[in-house]
């Protein structure tokens, strides 16, 4: 991506030297809440709910947490280049888009939705409307999932913000009315919907990087589809258990999660990315 033009976000809070974020919400509910979005996002609650702290990465990041930090500067460009994006589509819908914070942490964190554990991957939060993510798993994406460069790495940042628009937009407060009382295949069903609705949010995002700001440089959209394919549910299954099981996917399958962020990329309209239709 070409970033050589592009502001820094305000939205950026690096926790990483002082051990994270503390909100009054603590454990209980805000942990069960944590336990469900976890779930949702296709993780294992007992990341959560353990209260032993996590092992520190192998490859530590610069936690400077200074103006020259390469990967908190990454960050709030990304994340500006978001909020470029979505403050301009909702001023045309007569509407304010409310800017997510963007919480970087190391090992553990504690949200208004609970206390996580870095196993968890990057996530947010609708209680507290925070991104949060622990930049030791770009490493991880780079070498366990084999999905290298900095638009991969803005995907998953675009992503978790694709949950904030969703927030904004009531769809989550719908989701969770739709999930009372249904089965836990049809939650699945419907967190992959969410989950392939914040894929193409985010390539409404790549659009907008392109188009309006010429961003995109010859093989961004590449490795943004090759990190979509490699978190896909079924690679994900294949990888860590041998087999697939398509009634437990939670995210979608890689050729999912790849269609639906093309049809952002290509379409650059919020009204292409609705999943829940059919």
């Amino acid at each position: 991506m070409r970033w050589d033009n592009s502001r820094q976000s305000d939205n950026v809070v690096d926790a990483r030297r002082g051990g994270g974020v503390r909100m009054a919400a603590g454990g209980g509910l805000g942990m069960a809440v944590l336990a469900l979005v976890v779930y949702l996002l296709g993780g294992d609650p007992r990341v959560v709910t353990s209260s032993r702290p996590a092992p520190p990465p192998d490859r530590a990041t610069s936690s400077t947490g200074t103006a020259n930090d390469p990967d908190v500067v990454f960050v709030k460009r990304v994340l500006g280049d978001t909020e470029d994006t979505w403050n301009a589509f909702f001023q045309k819908r007569g509407e304010k888009y409310e800017e997510p914070q963007l919480v970087l942490f190391r090992g553990q964190v504690e949200s208004a939705c609970g206390f996580a554990q870095a196993a968890m991957g990057p996530f947010y939060c609708p209680r507290d409307q925070r991104v949060y993510i622990d930049l030791a798993f770009y490493d991880e994406l780079q070498e366990r999932f084999h999905a290298p460069g900095d638009f991969a790495q803005a995907y998953v940042i675009a992503h978790e913000v694709g949950h904030h628009v969703q927030n904004q937009l009531g769809i989550f407060d719908q989701v969770q009315g739709a999930r009372q009382g249904s089965g836990r295949r049809e939650a699945n069903a419907l967190s992959v919907r969410t989950e392939l609705q914040a894929d193409c949010f985010a390539g409404i995002w790549a659009h907008d990087a392109r188009e309006s700001r010429n961003r995109l440089e010859p093989g961004d959209l590449d490795e943004a589809l090759n990190a979509a394919s490699q978190i896909g549910d079924d690679r994900l299954q294949k990888r860590s258990q041998g087999y697939v099981v398509p009634e437990s996917f939670t995210h979608g399958s890689a050729a999912q999660r790849m269609t639906w962020f093309k049809r952002g990329y290509e379409t650059g309209r919020l009204d292409a990315c609705d999943t829940f239709k059919g």
